[in-house]
């Protein structure tokens, strides 16, 4: 059983019964209660947890407007449903803009009630988890350097635990933007080394001529323009730890020279004789195949077991969905604070649609999207709308009026045919765009799914695997 119920509030004892009697037929794994007074809801909201209400608008004594009220001051994350005759629909709209989650008219159709309640249902669900995640970000301390609660992840963050407490050489394997760099220098903060230097040098933006310098140092008149003498990274870092990205990059020279040091420890600044001696730990992050590189004959075996005594693979952020709202909230909040802006909210909608996403550019995509939506909100909330205007799925004479607001049908129209549309882009990504798999999947009839790709214009050659 979930840990909420639906309540369900009309004075009409017969249209009650027959609420709660269908509603138990669709919900089985949620307790139906209900009460026939504004009054007994009231008592209701207080003992126990309600996530959805639905309740008639005219009542004698507390009425729906002022339950719809008290039950928000009581549980903010509560969707209300207000049911409500033909002649009082402009009162029910009232209510919305009060924040009543929806309405329905009296008398109320089976599959009307069924979808609506799904629909309120699944965002109270959505609600609670996007304040569980608000509530681990809150918690996070300043030094805690990991952002993640997927199984897969978790599993990993103890393989770096047991590598933080040695000293030995590490290689950071991972596609482009999953978050290499982020692992690299959690290990440095968890390892004995903490308290010194961390430097990190992305490898193949420093042309070749001046890698050397800048990892090894030089001294003076050792090239044009070396007019002093300058200790390289590995002195820097010396005591610490040195991150090199991309090391897949490197040319042979440096190659060669990257593993003397690692064999003997020694630094020999360009344009010297005398060598110095640096402890410095190296984590080397790669997103290419070094194994086929060697077999290429591009990155020198030695090196790469060298490099390779401990190894960790960072999956990517579609095999860690688990992982998004939780980033996503981060760097909102993250984004807020470079920005000097007021913290935002994510509706769980919008939460739902961001792990529904691919992300083939891992967290960074994240990051950069998630900045994108601060940018471009004129509001304190990140919903389908913004995303839709964001993302240029809008069309300008969508109904919109001049302050760019829509109606509640119009609006609600393009939420649905927003998630339709990327619900069933994952579906059939997922089935080869096979029809039969993907209603047996959805639950949806064969003929459902099919009117819903001609309405939206869905190309299913696209998805459709080649013979």
């Amino acid at each position: 059983m979930d840990s909420f119920s639906i309540l369900v509030v009309d004075d009409n004892k017969d249209f009650l019964k027959g609420i709660i009697r269908n509603l138990k037929k669709k919900f089985s794994s949620l307790d139906i209660i209900g009460s026939d007074s504004g009054e007994a809801a009231v008592d209701r909201l207080k003992t126990e947890t309600i996530g959805v209400m639905l309740s008639d608008l005219r009542m004698p004594g507390i009425s729906g407007q002022e339950l719809l009220k008290i039950g928000l001051e009581m549980n903010p994350l509560l969707c209300v449903i207000m049911i409500t005759g033909h002649g009082t629909v402009e009162t029910a709209v009232k209510a919305l803009k009060k924040g009543a989650w929806d309405f329905l008219t009296k008398p109320v159709a089976r599959e009307s009630l069924y979808i609506t309640v799904e629909r309120a249902v699944e965002h109270y669900r959505l609600s609670i988890e996007n304040q569980r995640l608000q509530a681990l970000v809150d918690q996070l301390k300043p030094g805690r350097r990991f952002m993640w609660q997927s199984a897969v992840m978790k599993q990993l963050q103890k393989k770096i635990s047991a590598i933080s407490v040695t000293d030995y050489t590490v290689l950071v394997t991972g596609e482009s933007g999953s978050g290499k760099e982020y692992i690299a220098r959690g290990i440095h903060e968890l390892s004995k080394r903490r308290d010194a230097v961390c430097h990190a040098l992305h490898c193949p933006a420093i042309p070749e001529q001046l890698l050397e310098s800048e990892l090894f140092g030089h001294v003076k008149g050792a090239f044009t323009g070396a007019d002093r003498n300058r200790d390289g990274f590995f002195m820097s870092a010396d005591k610490g730890t040195l991150i090199l990205d991309e090391i897949g990059d490197i040319s042979p020279v440096i190659q060669a020279k990257l593993l003397k040091f690692l064999q003997d420890k020694e630094v020999k600044p360009v344009g010297s004789s005398i060598s110095k001696t640096a402890d410095v730990r190296i984590i080397a992050l790669t997103n290419q195949d070094l194994e086929s590189k060697i077999r290429q004959g591009t990155f020198r075996e030695d090196l790469y077991y060298r490099l390779n005594v401990l190894s960790i693979k960072v999956p990517p952020l579609r095999r860690r969905k688990d992982d998004i709202p939780l980033l996503a909230r981060e760097f909102i909040n993250q984004t807020c604070r470079e920005l000097g802006m007021k913290p935002m909210q994510i509706d769980p909608a919008a939460l739902g649609y961001f792990s529904s996403q691919p992300w083939p550019g891992n967290v960074r995509e994240l990051l950069n999207y998630m900045r994108r939506m601060a940018v471009f909100s004129n509001g304190r909330t990140i919903d389908l709308g913004l995303i839709n205007r964001v993302e240029g799925e809008l069309e300008p004479d969508s109904g919109a009026d001049r302050n760019g607001r829509v109606s509640y049908k119009e609006a609600k129209k393009e939420a649905l045919d927003f998630f339709s549309k990327n619900y069933l882009h994952t579906l059939f990504t997922d089935t080869g765009g096979n029809i039969s798999e993907a209603s047996r999947i959805s639950g949806l009839e064969r003929a459902s799914i099919q009117k819903i790709v001609k309405r939206l214009g869905i190309d299913m050659a696209a998805y459709r695997q080649p013979v």
